[in-house]
């Protein structure tokens, strides 16, 4: 029996909270974009060249990041689509009332709202689906 006590490694972010605080898919460490706030408009698409953590290139071929579109596109109707759920469910739609009409004011607001969070998520998304976690790379 060994009386060496295991060594403390740190805690591993999950898949959920680095795609979430926008974190190096790679490392789960290094901040993906130079600034932590998305609603600085001007510098909402800004993205360090590499992981400052690991060095993982963030743009991995020229034009990369033109299939963000796709999943912006998708997180989109996902999130209409819970809006359209938790409207119907409190509020009902109804053609008769205009109450869709409502719903759709209220969804674009919504959607103009979050757009820099939306447009984020979506890199971070669609970076992880070509770099996966290293172990590795938590020795840095």
């Amino acid at each position: 029996m060994s009386n060496t006590k295991p060594v403390y490694q740190g805690k591993k972010n999950s898949y959920l909270s680095t795609l979430l605080f926008n974190k190096c898919p790679r490392c789960r460490k290094g901040e993906l974009f130079e600034t932590k706030n998305p609603y600085r408009l001007g510098k909402v698409f800004n993205m360090h060249k590499k992981c400052p953590k690991c060095g993982q290139p963030t743009e991995l071929e020229p034009g990369f990041w033109y299939g963000t579109g796709y999943v912006s596109y998708v997180l989109c109707v996902a999130f209409s689509t819970i809006n359209l759920a938790w409207y119907w469910l409190f509020i009902g739609l109804s053609w008769r009332d205009n109450s869709i009409f409502y719903w759709l004011g209220i969804n674009t607001f919504l959607l103009t709202v979050t757009m820099p969070v939306l447009i984020r998520l979506s890199r971070t998304l669609y970076l992880s689906f070509f770099v996966y976690y290293d172990e590795d790379t938590e020795k840095l």
